[in-house]
């Protein structure tokens, strides 16, 4: 038998791997499919030598999360760290633009580029102070309340209907607009400014970086060091029952709520359960990845600069399109997120190739193909693009499901974000990690701080796991 049972080997289940590991516990990780990495697994998805990440593909977590800061991630593999981060193109050639330098931006932003660094410079500057609030659990008081007050009058300002007092020109509403849809919901929101904000502030600070040889880096730096201190990872390995584990010490499930539910086979009741059977979950994306024979032919110079770029026009119209999805409805001109990360990094595509990584947003549990939508969008920005389509792979909302069990209905958060379940992620609690079953934890992005690649879920069940079950304190991570 060992100490620790691992059910997932997804970037949180890997996080809390190392962390056990390393404090001198035998650890086994379970992972269902054929591969490791879950959310950050890259492939061949169409054709030989040209590599896909089938989920996340730009990173700025992976080189600010607590976690992957304390296992020193960036000295452990490449990352290819874009000039511009985002960019947020609009008709009539006209871009905003998030460049690495905030002094590049501001002046890029003309009238409103004064505007923008109230906004932004003030969390830049407090990048790791808002990091240790925001990536750990809401409920605890922050270290430092003056980068948390700076934080929360920030979201107030563009969370709120009164958003558009701040900016006068399009491309500014819509440079922010299109980091806080990040989140599938409506806009304005406050669970959309705080996570666009968060994720805006990287932007000046340490970038949106893109890993060398794909995502799936990042799981098997993880996956490395787990067995080079004595843990095991078993793939194919379907857990199906929390009986088939119960010989550990403590057990880990980086799995969605319905997944721990029907594990538990009825042994969870009373107020947990019922909280549990009240987690939701949100709208959900259709994934369309494309072969190319060249670059993507934008208008804008701007964006063949940019590691990723937001797609869907003015703050408006990116409202009226989450609105539809939300209402239910496949929007004719979606919000979409794209990437071309052989621009960047040449081991995804030979030479004269790139491969191009996009979603846009759909109803829970959509089966419909986006993929005309989506070349459409980028088409209107990048006139040309057509021709420059090789092959064109789509995963339907039902079929990222189908791939990956936590994401529910295809939504890739593993649960609504909204300010509810920011409290209550999966239920009201102030270590949501912690389960009513003696030694089981949870460990997935259905867990504070909530989606992501930067491993703090896992990080944070491991911490209280080793503390409850074992006596034991945080080992390092470092090299």
């Amino acid at each position: 038998m060992v100490d620790v049972e691992i059910v997932g080997a997804g970037p949180n289940g890997l996080a809390a791997a190392v962390v056990m590991a390393r404090a001198g516990l035998s650890v086994r990780v379970h992972e269902a499919a054929a591969t490791i990495g879950g959310g950050s697994r890259s492939l061949e998805l169409m054709e030989r030598d040209h590599l896909h990440d089938f989920c996340s593909a730009v990173h700025p977590m992976a080189l600010a999360s607590p976690f992957f800061r304390a296992f020193e991630l960036s000295r452990r593999i490449g990352f290819a760290v874009p000039d511009v981060s985002f960019a947020h193109p609009l008709d009539g050639g006209r871009a905003g633009v998030a460049h690495r330098s905030m002094e590049r931006t501001v002046a890029g932003l003309g009238v409103d580029g004064e505007a923008y660094r109230r906004l932004v410079q003030p969390l830049s500057d407090r990048e790791q102070a808002i990091l240790a609030f925001t990536l750990n659990h809401v409920v605890r008081i922050p270290r430092k309340p003056e980068a948390a007050l700076r934080f929360a009058l920030s979201v107030l300002d563009q969370g709120l209907p009164t958003w558009n007092r701040r900016f006068r020109t399009d491309e500014a509403k819509a440079l922010v607009t299109g980091v806080m849809a990040h989140p599938v919901g409506t806009l304005p929101s406050l669970t959309g400014a705080g996570a666009g904000l968060v994720l805006n502030l990287l932007a000046h600070t340490v970038g949106w970086p893109i890993p060398v040889g794909g995502s799936q880096a990042i799981a098997d730096a993880l996956a490395l060091d787990v067995t080079r201190h004595g843990g095991e990872l078993v793939t194919g390995s379907r857990i199906d029952t929390l009986a088939e584990v119960s010989g550990a010490r403590a057990v880990l499930l980086d799995v969605a709520p319905t997944t721990f539910q029907a594990m538990a086979r009825g042994r969870l009741t009373g107020p947990y359960r019922r909280a549990l059977e009240a987690f939701t979950y949100g709208n959900a994306a259709c994934k369309v990845d494309f072969i190319l024979s060249g670059p993507v032919p934008w208008t804008h110079p701007d964006l063949r600069r940019a590691g990723t770029a937001h797609l869907g026009g003015t703050r408006e119209e990116i409202v009226a399109g989450e609105k539809q999805v939300n209402q239910g409805v496949h929007p004719d001109s979606p919000y979409v997120l794209l990437s071309q990360p052989s621009s960047f990094d040449p081991t995804r595509a030979p030479e004269g190739r790139h491969t191009l990584w996009t979603y846009c947003h759909v109803p829970h549990g959509s089966t419909r193909d986006m993929a005309e939508a989506v070349t459409a969008q980028i088409e209107r920005f990048a006139p040309g693009f057509r021709d420059v389509i090789v092959r064109t792979h789509t995963t339907t909302a039902s079929d990222l499901e189908a791939y990956n069990a936590n994401y529910v209905g295809g939504d890739f958060s593993s649960g609504a974000v909204n300010l509810r379940q920011i409290v209550a992620r999966p239920v009201p609690s102030i270590r949501p990690w912690a389960t009513p079953l003696k030694g089981v934890y949870l460990c997935s992005q259905s867990t504070p701080p909530g989606p992501g690649v930067h491993g703090m879920a896992g990080f944070n069940a491991a911490k209280l796991a080793l503390r409850r079950e074992f006596g034991l304190p945080v080992p390092a991570l470092g090299l």
